[in-house]
């Protein structure tokens, strides 16, 4: 009996996570990228001759990955060398202050005690035992679920835990729920930048956001080779299980036959035929009619805000004696200025500046010259179009003046700038935005769209889709999207004795053949 033919499109960390899921079962998986490799957003850039990661820098949420890994018959540490840290993250503040927090909670809540007192140390501690509840409540019943709504999620959590379901606050801000657990702003500002981590604003996002702060807690891993070697280690697996990588082919349709998804043409003149098809990238590529005419209205819904994008650099520099950990943030001085400037669509006056140090871990040393990616966020492309170069230069001027009034000072430093123009012609339909839709309002979560799509046959995964952004849960959206697939094959298959012949063709004039 011959293969069902899967076709994934892109191989990001979405498109990457069903391809192995769905070759592991005996799918016939072709994976067609537009890129030169693997990886999506999670990319790799030379600069100065080193490999520096240009895209995601932190690995959480270890169990989505094992869980793939496994259910190939796979071992995830065979294939990539993971390393937790001890220090989460270093934070600096223009008056000079500097906290740590630590893979230890309790090291974390001393720390805090120490920088802000008593009353916010155990403030904390109330603050990291809500942000398990939300996550132990949201972990099976949304975030590893088919998109539910409202109602199924109340349905899924169950009345007996009702308590659990209202305490994840979706109708106040994080930033309100964040002031009844600190005094201490620059303690807001920490955990409110947690919602940064999928695009969106503390100030307009809902308090269950607080549930990264939790992932983080439960372990953060550096990647041996940088983060792109996770994207490497997908492939690695996904080609063992049988599936094929077709590198810089740029998709120019995706073909329905008879109202159904039945493959895909690339700008060469190629047709990779199909009986199911992952559209592994931004969906308003999807709606904005970049795939074919078609299959445009097969993700309807809402114009929704789009997430935050960014101003990044990569650099390759020395750096006198700074005391860098591996994530490194210095934040601003005026936290709801900053976002206000971006909400106006404008790069913030004064930024709050993330650094990558890839060459720092837990162990203290002084590499020749450190490998950086450095990142203040910025607004997607509006209407008024993209950031125009004195806009970027002024802000740029401001970052760097700012780094080395903090001690970062880069000597002899080569750069590479990437701008929301730059993401854009990337990731195609993004408008720059790195996350999808900004997760602002209650009913953010349960507006971004599930796996399946209007169109049988087609299937969505990435940052865009259910559960959300971020590289744990884009690799959850295409494990959903190859479990909702398989499901649907199944009931297919079930009712196929029963199905009437015939039907009518949607394809277009120019799409070619299914034969």
């Amino acid at each position: 009996m011959p293969k069902d033919r899967v076709v994934v499109i892109g191989a990001g960390i979405g498109g990457l996570s069903a391809a192995l899921d769905l070759a592991a079962r005996g799918f016939e998986v072709d994976v067609v990228e537009r890129a030169a490799g693997p990886g999506g957003k999670m990319r790799s850039v030379a600069v100065d001759g080193a490999a520096i990661d240009a895209g995601p820098t932190v690995m959480t949420m270890r169990w989505a990955f094992d869980a793939l890994f496994a259910r190939a018959g796979l071992d995830l540490d065979a294939f990539v060398q993971l390393t937790p840290l001890s220090i989460l993250a270093r934070h600096f503040w223009p008056d000079g202050a500097q906290l740590d927090l630590f893979a230890d909670l309790d090291a974390s809540a001393e720390a805090i005690g120490v920088f802000a007192g008593a009353h916010d140390k155990a403030g904390f501690i109330r603050f990291h035992a809500d942000a398990q509840r939300m996550f132990k409540t949201l972990h099976t019943t949304f975030l590893a679920a088919p998109r539910p709504s409202m109602t199924e999620l109340a349905a899924r959590v169950g009345f007996g835990r009702i308590l659990d379901l209202a305490a994840l606050s979706p109708f106040e801000t994080m930033w309100a729920r964040l002031k009844t657990y600190f005094k201490d702003p620059r303690l807001r500002q920490l955990f409110g930048r947690y919602a940064t981590y999928c695009g969106s604003s503390p100030f307009a996002a809902p308090a269950t956001l607080m549930l990264i702060a939790h992932v983080e807690q439960d372990g953060v891993w550096s990647v041996d080779g940088g983060m792109h070697n996770l994207a490497r280690a997908l492939e690695r697996a996904a080609i063992a299980k049988g599936a094929r990588f077709h590198y810089q082919a740029h998709v120019d349709e995706i073909v329905i036959d008879r109202h159904r998804a039945a493959g895909v043409t690339t700008t060469d003149g190629r047709f990779f035929a199909a009986d199911a098809i992952v559209f592994n990238g931004d969906r308003n590529a999807l709606r904005g009619g970049l795939l074919g005419a078609a299959a445009a209205d097969a993700s309807p819904g809402p114009a929704v805000a789009t997430s935050l994008s960014a101003l990044t650099w990569l650099i390759r520099a020395q750096i006198d004696e700074a005391p860098l950990a591996r994530h490194n943030v210095y934040f601003s001085s005026d936290y709801p200025r900053e976002f206000a400037d971006i909400a106006a669509g404008r790069l913030p006056s004064d930024p709050t500046i993330y650094v990558c140090a890839q060459d720092r871990d837990d162990a203290p040393h002084q590499p020749d010259a450190d490998r950086l990616l450095v990142l203040v966020n910025a607004p997607a492309i509006g209407a008024a179009g993209p950031l125009n170069s004195t806009e970027i230069d002024q802000c740029a001027t401001r970052t760097f003046q700012r780094l080395n009034r903090s001690g970062l000072r880069l000597r002899n430093p080569t750069l590479e700038l990437a701008t929301p123009e730059t993401f854009e012609m990337l990731f195609p339909g993004s408008k720059g935005a790195l996350y999808g839709m900004a997760s602002h309002g209650w009913d953010a979560p349960f507006r971004r769209p599930g796996a399946r799509t209007r169109v049988p046959g087609l299937y969505l995964a990435g940052g865009s889709v259910h559960p959300g952004a971020g590289v744990p849960m884009a690799s959850l959206s295409g494990q959903l999207a190859a479990q909702t697939m398989m499901a649907d094959r199944a009931s297919t298959r079930a009712s196929s004795r029963a199905a009437m012949p015939g039907g009518t063709s949607t394809r277009s004039a120019r799409a070619a053949p299914t034969g």
